[in-house]
């Protein structure tokens, strides 16, 4: 492994004085059309995504348009710190986390700009998520062809940043096969729109003055200088999103497309503030065949069998997905159709002009694994409902096999690699050797189709022999795909758990031109610095590591399930499921689309306080109440969050002891005594109607009680409910 220190910037973002950062927010605040915020809960919300690791940002700024990016590049500079890009926060490599300023785009950049239907295309604000787009475009029977399966809250901008893939890429291909052209600021605040350029208009650029010029110069000629190396280190298979796409730019003549470079660029060269993106045809039908297998192994030799077929995907489960599903109270009918207790399940899908067509491509599939003798169970259906709870199952993965209790988890260190697929048997063996020789085991599920599968071993990250084994494994395994010719990403990016094996992957030359590539677009070192290269150690910046120490108070509930109320914070991951907007969770974020009012923000907050990273007292405190106040305690989350995070338990907890320290409010007493408080007006109804019209009594009421004064207020019955039962007895 490499590591470097934190970069000068992000060491300085780090140890910002309050007066340094009152001084900051004052010069973003004074030329922002939308909002920034410092306060210490604001920047926690962000100092987490669904990685490993955990780092403080310096403030985060909501902007509302291109030149808000633009005067906070200014600002940044100035004071010499970094900028980072953030959409949903799903990214699992620690690429969206930073000692810096935060850029969250999901709030007011997350609009479709335009769809052109007879060119499929649309053109987009980063911050709008995979689905809404999606939601958008299926009005004009198209698609936009990536789909992650965190596409119901992941934004196109973070998919852009880490060159993100899916389910469909064996025929769709990757984000950077998707973009067309994206607007961008870059690192001296001036404004690029990257496309694919040839002739006088390249000539052009590559003249030109300025950033952007050379930029343009420098990547030629790093591309051409280095064309003998990338040839002979770049992985030949289609899931590479390691590194910088330098194999784009080898040749010293033609076309070049900067667009190209930026996608999978993490945030680390420009903010994207617009993409134009390749829209599809909608299938018109499709269909799955789920095949059983008894051993992993077997999944994959038919993964290469299924190859053969006209699939537009092969989706790997593990029996620890299904094991988990069949336990999960909101998730356990999605798996009826699981037959035994399979090793392996695979979801193959096919898609045709009819279903007729659909229905042939399923029989030859099922006939030819037969004939082969894979597989002990195969279900098929063409039925959209069915199908969409398959979908269902295997987008949960992750949520899914993170919901076992205890501090050993299977964490994502390992989890991205990419090999080719007719190697994925020998490699799925080597990888159980692997894990099974450092007393272990992991959960296994992926992209079976492009031979990028996501293993996540069981680790305990929280003891110092945890973080050994996890760092041994990890060097172990980047030897293993070397070795296999794959890629240490095929779709969740470098980041920091990927970065410090780049030099490993990519040899000490190729590093240099990366470094030479950042260099160029950001020479002062601003944009998203530590990450892909020169990144912290492994083991640093964890969210749970060694140095974890929480606070278990004695609780008025039994957590004992959980393993103490701290666990019952800690089971959420940072998978981001409550920031979908569909389903029941999570109601007060789909309102407000603010990361302090979903499940996941909540949970980091009492974490936090667990932990000691805020102060043990603020869990009675007003701050961490005002951020719980929202929750309506629907229970959504304890069904619908795959990792089985059940916040309105945490709520009674904490509002308990809230109760205890600081006594139960006046507002809380009244409305617990709602039923005396009715039988005592009873006699007086139409008199304490008449007074709750009035003016001074509903200010009263809003001071005391806690409603709003424009909230109608239920009548007073001038006969309670057992005085009216016992006169019909």
């Amino acid at each position: 492994m490499n590591a470097a220190p934190l970069a000068p910037t992000a060491l300085r973002a780090r140890d910002l004085t309050e007066g340094d950062r009152a001084a900051l927010l004052e010069d973003l605040r004074r030329g922002l059309r939308g909002e920034a915020r410092g306060g210490r809960y604001d920047r926690l919300l962000y100092a987490t995504d669904a990685s490993l690791y955990q780092m403080e940002p310096v403030c985060v700024v909501f902007p509302a348009g291109a030149d808000d990016v633009r005067h906070v590049l200014r600002v940044a500079r100035q004071a010499r710190v970094p900028v980072l890009p953030r959409g949903g926060g799903t990214g699992l490599s620690g690429q969206t986390v930073n000692h810096a300023i935060v850029l969250d785009f999901s709030r007011d950049m997350a609009s479709l700009l335009e769809l052109n239907v007879e060119e499929r295309w649309a053109r987009v604000q980063p911050g709008i998520v995979l689905a809404e787009l999606n939601r958008l475009a299926a009005r004009h029977a198209l698609l936009y062809g990536i789909d992650p399966s965190t596409a119901n809250r992941a934004t196109i901008g973070g998919g852009v940043g880490n060159n993100s893939c899916g389910a469909h890429s064996i025929v769709y291909g990757k984000t950077i096969d998707n973009v067309l052209s994206v607007e961008t600021v870059l690192s001296d605040a001036t404004r690029a729109v990257f496309e694919r350029l040839d002739g006088p208009a390249l000539d052009a650029k590559l003249r030109g003055d300025g950033l952007e010029g050379h930029v343009y110069r420098e990547l030629r000629r790093i591309g051409v200088e280095q064309h003998e190396e990338i040839e002979r280190r770049f992985p030949k298979i289609m899931r590479r999103v390691s590194g910088y796409n330098l194999d784009d730019f080898v040749n010293d003549s033609g076309p070049m497309d900067l667009a190209r470079m930026v996608v999978g660029s993490e945030g680390t060269l420009a903010v994207v503030t617009e993409a134009k993106l390749r829209l599809h045809p909608l299938p018109k039908v499709k269909g799955i065949a789920a095949v059983h297998f008894r051993t992993l192994v077997e999944a994959a030799e038919a993964t290469v069998a299924g190859l053969e077929h006209p699939v537009s995907a092969i989706e790997l489960v593990d029996d620890v997905i299904v094991t988990r599903c069949r336990a999960s109270v909101g998730f356990k009918l999605l798996a009826a159709f699981v037959q035994g207790d399979p090793g392996g399940i695979l979801f193959i899908e096919f898609a045709g002009d009819s279903e007729a067509e659909v229905v042939a491509k399923l029989e030859a599939l099922d006939a030819d694994l037969k004939r082969r003798g894979l597989g002990y169970a195969t279900v098929t259906t063409t039925d959209a409902a069915a199908q969409r709870d398959m979908w269902r199952m295997r987008e949960a993965g992750l949520g899914l096999i993170m919901s076992v209790r205890g501090d050993a988890k299977p964490v994502g260190f390992v989890e991205d690699t990419a090999v080719a697929p007719e190697k994925l048997p020998e490699f799925i063996k080597r990888f159980q050797q692997i894990v099974g020789g450092h007393g272990t085991t992991a959960a296994y599920y992926g992209h079976a189709s492009v031979g990028c599968l996501h293993i996540r071993p069981m680790v305990n990250s929280k003891t110092r022999e945890g973080l050994r084994q996890m760092e041994q494994i990890a060097t172990e395994v980047a030897d293993l795909v070397l070795e296999f010719g794959g890629s240490l990403s095929g779709e969740h990016g470098d980041g920091i758990v990927r970065g410090v094996f780049t030099e490993r992957m990519f040899g000490p030359t190729l590093t240099n031109a990366f470094r030479e590539v950042k260099r160029a677009f950001d020479p002062e070192g601003l944009l998203n610095p530590g990450k892909i290269v020169d990144t912290p150690a492994f083991g640093e910046n964890l969210r749970l590591g060694p140095e974890t120490r929480n606070l278990e108070p004695p609780t008025y509930l039994d957590f004992s399930f959980e393993g103490g109320i701290a666990r019952a914070a800690e089971q959420c991951n940072g998978q981001g499921a409550c920031r979908k907007f569909e389903g029941g969770m999570c109601p007060s974020f789909m309102v407000t689309r603010e990361e302090e009012h979903s499940t996941r923000g909540r949970a980091n907050l009492l974490r936090y306080a667990f932990a000691g990273t805020l102060p043990h007292a603020e869990l009675t405190g007003d701050r961490l109440f005002a951020a719980l106040d929202l929750c309506v305690e629907c229970k959504a989350c304890k069904s619908e969050c795959p990792s089985g995070v059940d916040m309105a338990k945490l709520k009674y907890e904490v509002l308990a002891q809230r109760n205890q320290a600081r006594g139960v409010p006046l507002r809380a007493r009244l409305f617990a005594h709602v039923n005396t408080l009715a039988r005592l007006t009873a006699p007086f109804a139409p008199l304490a109607n008449l007074a709750a019209r009035q003016g001074a009594l509903r200010a009263l009421v809003a001071r005391l009680g806690g409603v709003h004064p424009e909230r109608p207020l239920p009548a007073f019955a001038a006969q309670t409910f057992p005085r009216w039962f016992r006169r019909r007895r």
